[in-house]
């Protein structure tokens, strides 16, 4: 079966990715070996550098610890993301919507706007909060998250509005449709469903780039993951960035798999739909006639 993006590739290519495959395996546990064995030297296996996260000293406990990165830091993360991602969800749709508009002196601003909060890092615009509006660390964390990712995911947005084809709209405005019933009925739920992968992707961007807010004192997990290493001592800063890497990953890789089930039950609804002779009379009438109604 072909691929969308490439042709099916022949035997001799099929031979040069299996040789390239060996090949870069070989070399990423070479580099994973000297990478162990490097840490092994150092002394980083050791017992006393790890019984932080089960065994903790200076009077504290195992629950203490992971009380404070799981509980009040990821909660922190979470409770950042819960709220820019709503907001930049919506103004990054009302973006989308804006740019699009046929009138060209409409669309200048809407292009500026993005362009500018696109174009600027995401803890600039913290500080910017922070320092310029006097804002508490919470709100210029969220500011932050926000100003920067609905530029992102308007611009995703219009790339699913784009890739629609031009007859979707056209069969829209010969039904009577005006242009925001077409946009809002016809075109955004296609858009939406078509860069479902891509909005989710940018949804986990915004809960990393959320570690950014350690800056402007945000207690966040990574603020977490050092204010315990500078309590029990630099010699537990490789087990507690463990544990902080492992908490990422785990809540990241969630959201990966969320975006791959909701992209699946799309496409397995959109092919049901376009099966389906009752729900699509196209198919019906390629399959000699529409069903008749029971």
């Amino acid at each position: 079966m072909s691929s969308v993006l490439y042709d099916e590739p022949g035997p001799v290519a099929r031979r040069r990715e299996r040789i390239g495959s060996v090949v870069g395996a070989v070399l990423i546990i070479a580099l994973l070996a000297l990478a162990f064995r490097y840490a092994d030297g150092r002394g980083l296996f050791g017992a006393d550098r790890w019984d932080v996260l089960y065994d903790p000293p200076k009077n504290q406990s195992a629950e203490d610890v992971w009380r404070s990165m799981v509980v009040r830091g990821l909660g922190a993360t979470l409770r950042a993301a819960v709220v820019a991602a709503p907001l930049a969800l919506v103004l990054g749709l009302l973006l989308a919507m804006w740019r699009t508009t046929r009138i060209a002196w409409l669309r200048l601003p809407a292009t500026a706007v993005i362009e500018l909060f696109r174009g600027l890092p995401v803890l600039l615009m913290m500080l910017f909060a922070l320092l310029g509006f006097g804002w508490d660390a919470f709100a210029s964390v969220v500011f932050g998250l926000t100003v920067y990712n609905m530029a992102i995911i308007a611009e995703i947005l219009r790339a699913g509005l784009a890739s629609l084809p031009k007859g979707q709209t056209e069969a829209a405005y010969a039904i009577g449709l005006s242009r925001a019933q077409t946009l809002l009925l016809v075109q955004l739920p296609q858009a939406v469903r078509t860069m479902l992968p891509s909005l989710i992707a940018q949804l986990v961007v915004l809960l990393k780039d959320s570690s950014l807010g350690f800056v402007v004192g945000y207690p966040e997990l990574l603020k977490a993951m050092q204010n315990n290493a500078q309590y029990f001592g630099n010699t537990y800063y490789v087990a507690l960035f463990v544990a902080g890497a492992g908490i990422y990953l785990v809540v990241n890789l969630s959201l990966t798999r969320l975006a791959i089930w909701l992209q699946g039950r799309s496409t397995r609804t959109s092919a049901t739909i376009t099966a389906d002779p009752t729900l699509n009379p196209a198919a019906g009438a390629a399959g000699g006639g529409v069903r008749p109604p029971r």
